[in-house]
């Protein structure tokens, strides 16, 4: 039962990222600090071997430092390079590939989505929402963390921790 809680941390943390990026256009760091500080309690709790934890904290780092390089080159903000490195450990190595293949697919329907929405006019409706008139006037940005969550639900089946759990 504790690891099925434990485990709940990763989609939680993805939803609260994804939210936090429409409504703000920020990540909050204590998402990613949360997504980190979780992984090896519930790589114990599901029965995971040191090897898995450790493969996952080394995916992490590559993670980090990829995002870092995309942050430098003004590809990614910052809370998205610190989102996919806090994510890369949970999914580990068995869905790594599926998780960027899925991330990627959702990022472009996230662009597509946002310019449609984007090259509409703003409705009256809006200026009930401040966050809707935000999320359309900021032309050049994209709540990426959407993109990542969206890529960390589809994968997360294939995952180690989900597998040793449920079985796959």
């Amino acid at each position: 039962m504790i690891a099925y809680l434990i485990l709940a941390v990763f989609p939680a943390a993805l939803l609260v990222a994804a939210a936090n990026d429409i409504y703000e256009f920020k990540i909050p760091n204590w998402v990613s600090i949360v997504l980190i500080c979780a992984f090896p309690v519930a790589g114990v709790a599901v029965g995971a071997s040191p090897r898995v934890i450790a493969e996952g904290f080394l995916i992490g780092a590559g993670a980090l430092a990829l995002g870092f390089a995309l942050f430098a080159g003004k590809i990614i903000g910052g809370g998205d390079a610190k989102l996919f490195a806090a994510v890369a450990p949970w999914i580990g190595a068995n869905a790594l590939d599926i998780f960027l293949f899925n991330t990627a697919l959702a990022g472009l329907a996230l662009a597509i989505f946002m310019t449609l929405f984007r090259k509409l006019p703003i409705l009256p409706v809006y200026a009930h929402a401040p966050w809707l008139i935000e999320l359309h006037e900021r032309k050049k940005d994209l709540p990426y963390a959407v993109a990542i969550a969206a890529g960390g639900f589809l994968s997360f089946s294939q995952t180690a921790f989900f597998q040793l759990i449920f079985g796959g």
